[in-house]
């Protein structure tokens, strides 16, 4: 068995997420507090309560979705080694903290850092993110390439069958037209506030980029699969590819197919919900794929894969 950690990205948080684990599991607590230590708000309460009504804006959800996914990770790792180790978006400094590149405080703070930058980049209102259902990544190119006026790019290739793009709101409008006319089953506008992994982020990306300059990266000691390329992360590219991933398109499929060319057969999504596992599901069903959230879902993971 050739195991894969996967974890989550945006999008995935919710009200109580790593409560449970938080509570039975004190190296799991443990990540809650040291989180604690460098952020200027109370994360256990965002994540267990949330009665400020800000988990689901980006500069709170990103250091949120970090905490509970290394927390799911220091649940785990005494029972499974993992052989690579990759994050959607976001998710991609969760895989670098769990593969020892990055100091899990430092990977907090950061994020903390690019959800605000990436709030910032472009006023509210202006972008969105759209996800289309039914048509191939052929066909979504080829409909894209004929928008000339405002910008509209893909953001994420997800699984067969599922592609998100983001840009301006008029472009992306006269793109759902274009593209529903072309076949596409649906198309469901996202609840994020911009046009994120698209060229509209250049700005954020160069206020992260001077962040990742004050930041000491080790050689990691699992190999990472990045979003950007869908290629094995070396120690003297991760900076650059951790400012490029904010305005690039996340390759999630090819990353998911290239960890499949190198044998992986188990995969296991640590962290809030279950959106990476169904998008294993539609890439490559014959696999094996577990999720930790909590301790319920640890507990058949566990028995699973039979640790």
């Amino acid at each position: 068995m050739k195991t894969a950690f996967l974890f989550a990205g945006q999008g995935s948080q919710y009200v109580g997420m790593g409560r449970n684990l938080a509570n039975q599991i004190k190296e799991s607590m443990d990540i809650f507090e040291k989180a604690q230590e460098v952020l200027d708000f109370d994360i256990k309460e965002l994540c267990f309560q949330d009665e400020s009504r800000r988990l689901n804006q980006t500069q709170y959800t990103q250091p949120a979705i970090l905490t509970v996914s290394i927390a799911a990770f220091e649940a785990i790792k005494n029972h499974i080694k993992p052989d690579l180790v990759a994050g959607l978006s976001l998710g991609e400094y969760s895989a670098l903290v769990a593969s020892g590149a990055l100091d899990f405080k430092d990977a907090v703070s950061l994020v903390r850092k690019r959800g605000q930058f990436m709030e910032e980049a472009v006023p509210e209102g202006i972008g969105g993110m759209r996800a289309v259902l039914g048509l191939s990544i052929e066909e979504v190119n080829s409909v894209l390439a004929t928008i000339q006026n405002g910008i509209v790019e893909v953001a994420n290739y997800n699984c067969p069958g599922q592609i998100v793009i983001a840009g301006e709101i008029d472009a992306l409008d006269l793109a759902e037209e274009k593209l529903k006319e072309a076949g596409a089953k649906r198309i469901l506008s996202l609840s994020v506030s911009g046009p994120f992994h698209t060229s509209m982020l250049k700005g954020a990306a160069k206020k992260l980029e001077k962040e990742l300059e004050k930041i000491n990266f080790k050689e990691p000691l699992i190999p990472v699969i990045s979003n950007v390329g869908a290629k094995y992360i070396e120690i003297k590219e991760i900076k650059d590819t951790l400012k490029r991933q904010v305005m690039s398109s996340v390759y999630w499929e090819q990353s998911i197919n290239k960890m499949l060319e190198n044998g992986i057969d188990t995969f296991v999504e640590l962290g809030p919900g279950k959106v990476l596992s169904g998008f294993i599901k539609k890439i490559n069903r014959s696999v094996t794929v577990c999720n930790i959230e909590d301790m319920q879902s640890l507990e058949k993971t566990l028995d699973i894969l039979g640790r």
